[in-house]
């Protein structure tokens, strides 16, 4: 691999995420970020990190593996993870990640009254979701569990949060909350040659300290520039699957539709065409080195599914 150019690690790659949020020297990050995300309707003060890796009851059970768990001072649990691609069942990986901190806090024996602490799943989206749910001018979302005719809030203690930081478009001279300087840091701090006049704020002293590839020892170098590899063909590989698998799949349900007359025909052949792109995706990223566990992360298919290619 070349030699990086940039000044300061992306944030968008693994390593580059879990270094600034995933670490107990930098947690005052985290907090401060998470703080910004909450805006007065949660105050975080201090935050403990836990395992992020998690298996199921039996051996064969699919295994979750966060970017960043912890919780806080009361015990709320905090999943916060980075995804830089589109996964057709990307919700449903959500809420199955939430089952996990859930089933956890059970205790052994009959005294257990099933009180549960808060669950946060904070989902950093390098991507639009373009969900119908949403506001489409709006760049985060808060999913509760609601009655759909009063619209109020059913149960308080499970929120999935979506910040889509890829419509985040504001300029360095049109920040001004500490929250648009973390969107802004997250979406282009690989990106920048000195530490913009907008991100003076103290909060940000920690970070770019860390974020300064020079200061790397070889081998936080070299497992950066593995973990930017890896960013950068998965972006490239899904751009080119998608471009691929979108047309082919929109032909097919044009053939179809024409065929049959129906309406079906055009969504059937969209669905196929997204399934068989993914395949293609996992394929191509197989054959070039990439870990199982990040082929997971950027296609949604299961070990068994990746191992049969």
């Amino acid at each position: 691999m070349a030699a990086i150019e940039d000044r300061y690690i992306s944030l968008l790659t693994d390593f580059g995420f879990k270094r600034i949020f995933g670490t107990a020297p930098n947690k005052d990050l985290l907090i401060n970020f998470l703080n910004c995300l909450f805006d007065g309707r949660k105050v975080i003060k201090d935050i403990m990190y836990l395992n992020s890796e998690h298996f199921g009851e039996i051996q064969s059970a699919r295994k979750a593996i966060f970017d960043v768990y912890c919780e806080d001072e009361n015990g709320k649990k905090f999943i916060v993870e980075m995804q830089n691609a589109y996964q057709e069942f990307f919700k449903d990986r959500a809420l199955f990640y939430s089952t996990f901190p859930i089933r956890e806090q059970a205790k052994k024996g009959s005294d257990w009254d099933f009180n549960l602490t808060n669950i946060y799943t904070v989902a950093l989206l390098n991507f639009d979701l373009k969900d119908e749910a949403f506001d489409a001018d709006k760049i985060c979302h808060t999913v509760k569990l609601c009655d759909i005719e009063t619209n109020k809030v059913f149960y308080h203690k499970l929120d999935f949060i979506y910040v889509e930081i890829a419509k985040f478009k504001k300029t360095e001279d049109e920040l001004e909350t500490l929250y648009d300087k973390w969107l802004y840091v997250l979406k282009n701090l690989s990106r920048l040659e000195n530490r913009p006049k907008a991100l003076v704020d103290k909060v940000f002293d920690r970070l770019f300290e860390e974020a300064e590839i020079a200061r790397f020892t070889p081998t936080e170098l070299r497992e950066y520039e593995d973990s930017l590899k890896a960013y950068r063909d998965i972006k490239n590989s899904l751009d080119t699957a998608k471009r691929e698998g979108v047309a082919e799949g929109i032909e097919i349900g044009r053939e179809e539709g024409r065929a049959e007359g129906r309406a079906e025909g055009r969504e059937e052949g969209r669905a196929e065409g997204r399934a068989e792109g993914i395949m293609l995706t996992a394929k191509n990223l197989k054959s070039m080195g990439l870990s199982i566990a990040d082929i997971i992360k950027a296609t949604g298919l299961s070990e068994d599914d990746i191992t049969k290619l």
